[in-house]
C-alpha cells in the first residue's frame, strides 16, 4: 500500500505440483516440481525416513571444544554423519533444440572518479561456454554468477536471447579426497553444475551401476572429452547436496529436511506474464465462517 490506500487489484498465485516419492534404503525422498503461473519452475527436495545409526556402549557424552565427535542421538546409539546428493538431468530445449550455456559473472570494479563518493560498483559480464570445461561450475558466494540457458537464434523485440536461468539455493559440496573410492564413483559431485552435449547413452550421472562403478562410466568421465556445447542440443546437470550431522530430534524418524532450486524465465516473455491473468475479485476469496467453540 502507498499513502494509506488499499491495493486496487491483485493476482492470485496458482501452482501446479507434480510430486514423486521414492524410498532408497532407510531414507524417503520427496521431490516436488512446482509449475507457477509466472513461468517459474521450482524443484524442491525433501528428505525424511529412518536415521542410520550404529551401536555404542555410551549412554552419555560431553563434547569438548576443538574435538571431533560422533553425535549421540539416543542411549547407546550414534547417528552416522553422512551426505546426500541428488543430481538433476535438465534437458532444457529453450525455444528449440539448439541452446547455449551462458555465465553472467558479477565483477567488482573500483570507482576511479574523484568526484564520486562511491568506492566500488559491480557489473555483469556475459561469457558463453564454448566447451564442456567452460561450464563446470563450483558455486561460491564470493564469486557470484547467474547461469543462463539461452537460444541464441530466438531474440526478443529488444534483442535479448530467449532463455531460462538456473537459480541454486542451499546446497553442499563433497569433502572427500578426489582419489577416495566413494568419490571416484560419485565424481559428479566435484562440481555443482555440468553441461554436456545431448547423448541418449548418457543419462545417469553415477553410471548405470553406481555401487559397482569404478568411475569409468560417469558424468565426470564423459565430460573429460571437452566436447563443443555452444548453440547445440545440451543437457544441464545440477547436483543438490546435503551434509547431515544427526541430532536427537532426528531419531528414530527424522523431520523433513529440504532444499530447492529454481528454473526462472529470463527474457523468455516480452513482459511479466502474470499480467495476462485476470485480477482477483471478491468472489474469488475463500468463504470463511465462525464456528462455535465447545468447552470440554
Amino acid at each position: 500500500m502507498r499513502g494509506g490506500e488499499a491495493p486496487r487489484e491483485s493476482r492470485q498465485k496458482v501452482t501446479l505440483v507434480a510430486r514423486m516419492t521414492s524410498t532408497v534404503g532407510n531414507y524417503d525422498y520427496i521431490i516436488d516440481w512446482e509449475f507457477q503461473t509466472d513461468g517459474l519452475i521450482r524443484v524442491e527436495v525433501g528428505l525424511s525416513g529412518m536415521l542410520m545409526i550404529k551401536a555404542t556402549p555410551q549412554d552419555f557424552v560431553h563434547v569438548k571444544d576443538d574435538e571431533t565427535f560422533e553425535p549421540l542421538v539416543s542411549e547407546n546409539a550414534i547417528g552416522v554423519v553422512h551426505d546426500h546428493y541428488i543430481t538433476f538431468y535438465l534437458d532444457m530445449d529453450v525455444d528449440g533444440v539448439n541452446n547455449s550455456f551462458v555465465n553472467i559473472d558479477l565483477i567488482k570494479e573500483e570507482v576511479k572518479s574523484l568526484k564520486s563518493p562511491r568506492k566500488s560498483i559491480y557489473k555483469p559480464y556475459r561469457k558463453v561456454a564454448k566447451k564442456e570445461d567452460d561450464a563446470k561450475v563450483k558455486l561460491s558466494l564470493y564469486n557470484p554468477s547467474e547461469f543462463h540457458v539461452v537460444n541464441p537464434s530466438k531474440l526478443s523485440r529488444l534483442g535479448n536471447p530467449s532463455g531460462y536461468k538456473l537459480v541454486p539455493t542451499a546446497t553442499a559440496a563433497s569433502l572427500l579426497d578426489l582419489h577416495d573410492p566413494p568419490q571416484i564413483r560419485s565424481a559428479f559431485t566435484n562440481n555443482q553444475i555440468w553441461v554436456t552435449p545431448y547423448n541418449k547413452n548418457e543419462q545417469w550421472a553415477g553410471g548405470l551401476l553406481t555401487y559397482q562403478s569404478r568411475g569409468d562410466d560417469t558424468l565426470a568421465s564423459w565430460s573429460k572429452r571437452n566436447r563443443p556445447i555452444e548453440n547445440t542440443d545440451i543437457v544441464v546437470w545440477y547436483t543438490l547436496g546435503f551434509h547431515h550431522v544427526p541430532c536427537q530430534e532426528d531419531f528414530p524418524v527424522m523431520p523433513t529436511v529440504s532444499s530447492s532450486f529454481d528454473l526462472k524465465p529470463v527474457n523468455f516473455f516480452d513482459r511479466n506474464p502474470i499480467l495476462r491473468a485476470a485480477p482477483a475479485s471478491f468472489d474469488d476469496l475463500p468463504v470463511c465462517s465462525v464456528r462455535s467453540s465447545i468447552n470440554i
